[in-house]
Formats: structure tokens, sequence, C-alpha cells
């Protein structure tokens, strides 16, 4: 039974770190039928500073139910080890291989199909040469807008289609494809804006440290190129904290852009309850540094010898300007090659492991924020 002070009092509910109230108890259950209270929502009284759970407040909600629902719920899987998301990463690969595979191909063929027309026509001599320039550059640059037109769609469809395996089901590459186009539209203003906020906060440091450089060297140019480099490091940082799950939010829960990154935000920094190395920060750290790390071994191993060449030639030369000039001919006379071809085409073949990757990631980060106190917000800013 309620008593009359039960019924007069009003109450102030704290909701993802924000206050509403004062409100009375026939309000609290018009928002607990809407959805918009539950019970380990902080809650008071106005005239009482000790704060404590929705539940506790008399007549909202069935107390022993709410109990036996916590006491018979399953337990939340611990996060996964970035080890072990790494292992399931590889097997849902090979599981949707050929899925992978044709996702793949819509990143290859582009600047597969522009190399070739450009070997074709540099190999033609009855054509003249403007003509032929316009038609390499022309087509080259179709080539290049239909690869960032297809872009987002590879990007949904990696997030689809492992998703589905994931989950246990499978899943075709037509029918991932149609799903994933779309989601164009909201994948391609996110690609922008994400994509020019990297350029941006990479090419305005690096402006200023050449301008700097070009001042004269003295010691306060010095510092001053180092304080603009731990900036760039910095802000760098930032927005791969922020980036981090823009793609699964938007693909996965159907967000628009500026939710996605709002949620993606808020996920990358939950699991404070958690120690520094399950939370998803530092887990989709390890994931991001493996595959760079990967990348740059199998970029250096196919251009070592060139480097050792020229690096040969650098420590050799009395003449620099000569140097350079003898290293623009050699561009240009050089050609296709063959080694640094099969590189490319091999990382855009194993680049879905990324993708998934964080898709494995972020269905723990989801785990993990729903886990989270709820004022685990609140605490920590």
């Amino acid at each position: 039974m309620l008593d009359d002070r039960d019924c007069m009092s009003e109450w102030i509910l704290r909701v993802q770190g924000k206050e509403y109230g004062p409100v009375d108890l026939k309000t609290l259950r018009e928002w607990k039928n809407e959805g918009r209270v539950i019970p380990t929502n902080p809650a008071r009284r106005t005239d009482v500073e000790a704060w404590t759970s929705a539940v506790d407040i008399p007549g909202l909600f069935d107390r022993a139910a709410v109990t036996s629902a916590v006491a018979t719920k399953p337990p939340q899987q611990k996060p996964r080890a970035a080890t072990k998301i790494l292992r399931a990463t590889f097997r849902i690969y090979g599981k949707g291989f050929v899925q992978f595979f044709c996702l793949a191909l819509l990143m290859i063929l582009p600047p597969v199909c522009g190399q070739l027309t450009t070997m074709f026509l540099e190999a033609s001599p009855d054509i003249d040469v403007d003509l032929r320039m316009a038609l390499t550059a022309g087509f080259d640059f179709c080539m290049l807008v239909l690869y960032l037109a297809l872009w987002p769609v590879y990007i949904a469809g990696i997030q689809i289609v492992t998703a589905t395996l994931a989950a246990g089901r499978r899943v075709g590459f037509v029918s991932a494809l149609n799903e994933a186009v779309k989601f164009w539209p909201r994948v391609a203003m996110a690609c922008v804006f994400v994509y020019l906020s990297y350029v941006f906060w990479t090419l305005l440091p690096v402006t200023i440290i050449l301008v700097i450089a070009l001042s004269g060297p003295n010691l306060v140019s010095f510092f001053l190129a180092l304080l603009v480099l731990a900036f760039q490091v910095w802000i760098t940082g930032r927005l791969f904290v922020n980036f981090m799950f823009w793609q699964q939010c938007i693909v996965l829960e159907g967000l628009s852009a500026p939710e996605a990154l709002r949620e993606s935000k808020r996920l990358a920094r939950s699991g404070h309850h958690l120690p520094w190395y399950r939370r998803p920060l530092w887990r989709g750290v390890v994931i991001a540094s493996v595959w760079f790390a990967f990348v740059l071994v199998i970029n250096l191993g196919a251009a070592w010898p060139m480097l050792q060449r020229q690096f040969h030639e650098l420590s050799t030369t009395q003449d620099l300007q000569a140097f350079l000039e003898a290293m623009k001919a050699s561009a240009k006379t050089e050609g296709f090659n063959l080694i640094t071809f099969g590189v490319g085409i091999l990382q855009a073949l194993l680049r879905p492991l990324l993708g998934i990757a964080f898709v494995l990631l972020y269905g723990d980060a989801k785990n993990t924020a729903a886990d989270e106190p709820a004022n685990a917000d609140v605490d920590s800013t």
C-alpha cells in the first residue's frame, strides 16, 4: 500500500547522466510505460539528497518481479581479448571467402582496368601523343570516380556479410550487395566527413611544419615543429576514437551519419568498469596496429630492393640535383611493376579482415556498454 507521502512526493530521475524532474508518480508511470524509465535509473526524492534506484520508488516497479528477472538473466559474455577477435576474424573470413572476395573485386577492378588501359594506350604508336594522353587521363578519371562510388557499397557489404555470418546464418553475395546499396547515401555522407577530417588535420600540421622549416633552422623553430607534430599525433588519436565504429553504427544500427558518429564515440569510450586492456578503445588500437604493421611490412618488402639501390646511390653521389633528376627519370621509364601490382592486389583481398575484426569488436562494445553502470558516464566526466 502507498501512503499519502509516497503519492504526493516528487522525484528527480537521472538518465544517461542528465537529470529530469521534479515529477510525480503518475508521470513516472507514464515514462515507464513509454520505456523511458528502467529499474536501474538513479532516482531520489526532491527532499532527500541521497540517490537510490528507480526500482526503489514505491508503486513504480514490481520489485519482486525485477529481482527475479535479474536473478534469471543469463550472464553476459566477457569481452574477448584482441587475439581471440583476430582468430574469430580469420574463421569468418574463411567461411565467407567467396562473398568477401567478390566485394574485394569491386575495389580491384577499377584501378586494374585503368592500369591495363594505360599500358595498352602507351603501347599503341599509331595514336597521336596528345590524344593518347587525353584518353588515358579521361579513362583514369572515370575509374577513379567509379572506385569512389563503389567504396560506400563495399563498406556496407563488409558489415552485412560479417554480421550475418557471425550470427550463424548464410548470405549470398547478390543479396548482400542489394542490401548494401540501400546504405549508400548515409555511408557516403559519413565517408566525406570522416576522411576529410583526417586529411585536413594531417595536411594542416604538415603545412605548418614546412613553413617553420623554410623560415630557417634554429632552436625555436625546432621545438615549434616538435610541438606541432605532437599536436598532430594527439588529434589523429582523437579522430580514431571518435570514428572507431561509425561504419557499424550506420549499417548495423541504421543510424543517420550524425547519430552514428555520436554513438561511435560513446561506444569507443565505454568500458570504464573494465581493465584498460579489455576496453573497446585499446582492443581497437591493437587490431588497427596489427593491420597497419602488416601493410607496412608487405609494402616495404616489395620496395626494399629499390630502396636499397636508391640509398646506395644517395650515399655515394656528389651531386644531389643529378640524383633527384635520375630518380624522376627512372620513375617515368620504370613502367609496370609486377611486384607492386601483386602487393596491391593482395592488400585489397585481405582488407576485409580489418572490417570483420571491427564488426566483432563492435558487438563486444555493445555488450560492454549495456553492462556498464548507469552512472559510469557521469563518473568518467
